[in-house]
């Protein structure tokens, strides 16, 4: 996987749409101005493996968001299928399946690599940014986020995984423990509200691209300040001129 040194290539804009064509008219739109496409559980539930073609063919590449968490067997197959996709660069999995069920992961897409193809890198989610203190403890999780998130991170390291999906607040601890080479993808990415604006969104902990970068993020994730845009375009470029101006 290699990227340009143009700060877009930091950039990965989720295509949350329920249908191939509206996913492909609005990548369309902006598939100049960014480093990645995020195909997640709804996109792809509605148009499968034909929709990561179809938006790879753009130019940039994707990032297949399918959090796989299931036993290690099921796991490895679903990875080495994802991987099979042309355009794949990312593709993922939870750290909560522990560390045979990552370890399957990884030896899949090491697998893709001994057939002398580019392999996809496999990254392994944390703890969801929709989670707060009290939203872990309802699901029997301890302590607090920054803590397991930061536990999770060594684990998926030490399984062999090439880097983790976490917050923005987490990414510098990440940074300072698994070095840096680890690649940290950070969702829940937004930039700083204008005056009078309100707060609509079920992002717990979230970060502007400025703070994201700085933090040691390597890929911002953004979606609705994109996709909600009056113009997907400037919105576009402005977090892209962000980015660079954080670097």
């Amino acid at each position: 996987m290699t990227f340009d040194a143009h700060p877009r290539s930091n950039l990965i804009v989720a295509l949350d749409f329920d249908s191939l064509s509206s996913a492909v008219r609005f990548a369309t739109k902006i598939a100049d101005l960014v480093g990645m496409f995020k195909i997640g559980k709804q996109l792809f539930t509605a148009a499968g493996p034909e929709v990561v073609r179809q938006v790879s063919a753009l130019g940039p590449g994707v990032f297949l968001d399918l959090k796989y968490h299931d036993i290690p067997n099921t796991v490895a197959g679903a990875v080495l299928s994802a991987a099979g996709i042309g355009g794949v660069q990312l593709v993922n999995i939870h750290a909560l399946g522990g560390s045979a069920m990552m370890r399957a992961a990884v030896q899949s897409v090491n697998a893709v690599s001994a057939m002398g193809e580019d392999r996809p890198r496999l990254l392994a989610v944390t703890i969801l940014t929709s989670l707060d203190h009290k939203a872990m403890r309802e699901v029997g999780i301890s302590g607090l986020p920054k803590d397991r998130v930061l536990k999770l991170a060594k684990l998926a390291k030490k399984a062999g995984v090439d880097g983790v999906v976490a917050s923005v607040q987490e990414a510098k601890a990440i940074r300072k423990a698994c070095g840096p080479e680890f690649l940290i993808a950070t969702p829940g990415v937004r930039p700083a509200p204008k005056a009078g604006a309100a707060k609509q969104d079920d992002q717990s902990r979230t970060a502007t691209p400025t703070e994201a970068i700085r933090a040691g993020a390597d890929f911002v994730i953004v979606g609705r300040p994109i996709l909600e845009a009056a113009d997907p375009r400037q919105a576009t470029q402005e977090i892209v001129d962000e980015i660079a101006a954080a670097q």
